[in-house]
């Protein structure tokens, strides 16, 4: 039965718009909607302004997807500066090539990130409009100075503009929700909450030791993994005072700490000249510790020498990924106040305990005590927390075990490809889904208006 429903359903054609299709949590949730929406029978293909083959997600480059590029002509930057002037230009040619030819040709666009382009989707082309809020751009920036300050008023007023375009419009947590309504009043959609997902079959791979980007990472040592992107405001320098407190602080024994490998790995790209400045700080800082540093690199062919104690892996690959949580005894995540966070949702699959800040996205992730630990970003509680788990206070593989339970019940790529498709299906049809809670304000001022002016009409004649 549950088959004739789904060979009875309109095959949707669905596009997906995003800046810079490289490696980070967005650009993993839209290739897991893409291909959640693409296993469900739908046709989808990906716009973006960037796309490189060596630094992106492995299903946009071994044609499980689709991927459009347009615009990459444009600098991402003018002298270092006007980031989102340039991303918004670079998104209009993205945008203008779709209106130009392929305008009509699909039901849905989802956009994210950016929602610069919104106004002319909707009024140039017949697709229905959903925007993905990752959190509001205007809190991402920082506002040092009064020309910084002027700078950015017309841009928060162009994207609350925007942003309302949209004929529906999504979020990853009921954090960012909270902030989106308080960042856009003039907004009055409610948005709808949906969790990213992880694909479950890409993290069940057996760990390829013949892989020689995998054997640069075997070592001995027991690893504490993090899992960030190389940018400051993912604050991974947390990860790596916690880490040195355990030997400077004397939690733990030296030949103890001597057994155990700190891995900072993330997305990093040569072009963006803050991944390339933190890493050099990052490294510098380690050093000041007195630990014994490596960098891996895609080109890399050599491994760190046995007593590393801190390794920056840059822009890993699946493999290398697989065996690093594969190999973890826990799992660092550091940024506070973070939108959602999917890679505390990777490390619980994996069955590896998760250390995160108590604020932000992994409040609604991470169970405390239960699947891992939430503690105030400050390193010497972290460092705490590394020790209890070191020595077993917690019981790590129940919390493991837990974590992947967890994950499998609340975030797995068929809840939320199920959960996309009917707002895309909603999208299309007009119609109201009756197993998911939909409130949106706007939607019922509208019908008041309208009864209301019923109302009067009658009334008068």
């Amino acid at each position: 039965m549950a088959t004739d429903n789904m060979e009875t359903k309109p095959r949707l054609r669905v596009a997906f718009l995003h800046p810079d299709l490289g490696i980070g949590g967005a650009e993993r949730l839209v290739v897991d909607a893409a291909t959640g929406i693409q296993s469900k029978g739908h046709h989808t293909v990906i716009y973006t302004s960037h796309h490189d083959p060596k630094h992106c997600f492995e299903e946009t480059r071994d044609g499980t997807l689709r991927v459009s590029v347009h615009g990459n002509s444009l600098p991402r930057s003018i002298f270092g500066r006007f980031y989102i002037v340039c991303a918004i230009l670079r998104q209009l040619v993205l945008t203008l090539y779709i209106l130009l030819w392929e305008k009509d040709s699909y039901d849905v666009m989802v956009v994210d990130q950016l929602s610069a382009c919104l106004p002319l989707l909707t009024w140039f082309s017949s697709a229905k409009i959903m925007f993905y809020c990752h959190f509001p751009d205007k809190l991402l920036t920082s506002r040092e100075s009064t020309l910084k300050q002027l700078y950015r008023v017309p841009l928060d007023k162009l994207e609350e503009w925007t942003t309302g375009m949209a004929d529906t419009v999504v979020v990853n947590s009921g954090f960012t929700a909270g902030i989106f309504r308080r960042s856009f009043p003039s907004i009055f959609k409610t948005p709808r909450i949906l969790y990213p997902p992880i694909n479950t079959q890409a993290y069940d791979r057996a760990v390829d030791t013949s892989d020689p980007s995998v054997q640069l990472l075997e070592t001995n040592h027991k690893i504490i993994l993090s899992i960030n992107r190389f940018e400051r405001k993912k604050n991974v320098e947390l990860a790596l005072r916690a880490f040195a407190a355990l030997k400077t602080d004397s939690l733990i024994d030296p030949t103890t700490f001597g057994t155990y490998r700190l891995v900072l790995a993330g997305g990093y790209d040569r072009r963006v000249a803050e991944n390339v400045e933190y890493l050099e700080s990052l490294n510098d800082l380690a050093t000041q510790f007195g630990l014994k540093t490596f960098v891996i690199h895609p080109s890399s062919d050599q491994k760190p020498p046995e007593d590393a104690q801190v390794v920056f892996v840059c822009s890993f690959n699946d493999a290398q990924r697989t065996y690093l949580l594969a190999n973890a005894l826990m799992l660092l995540y550091t940024p506070s106040n973070e939108h959602f966070g999917i890679t505390p949702v990777e490390g619980m699959y994996c069955s590896v305990p998760v250390i995160a800040c108590n604020n932000g996205g992994p409040l609604e992730s991470v169970k405390d005590t239960l699947t891992g630990l939430l503690i105030p970003p400050t390193p010497e509680l972290w460092a705490n927390g590394i020790r209890d788990l070191i020595t077993e206070k917690y019981d790590v593989k129940a919390m493991g075990e837990a974590g992947r339970r967890h994950v499998l019940d609340t975030f797995s790529l068929e809840a939320f490809a199920d959960q996309l498709e009917d707002i895309l299906e909603e999208l299309v049809t007009g119609g109201r889904v009756t197993h998911h809670r939909y409130d949106n304000v706007e939607y019922g001022v509208r019908v008041f208006v309208a009864a209301l002016l019923v109302y009067i009409w009658y009334s008068m004649f």
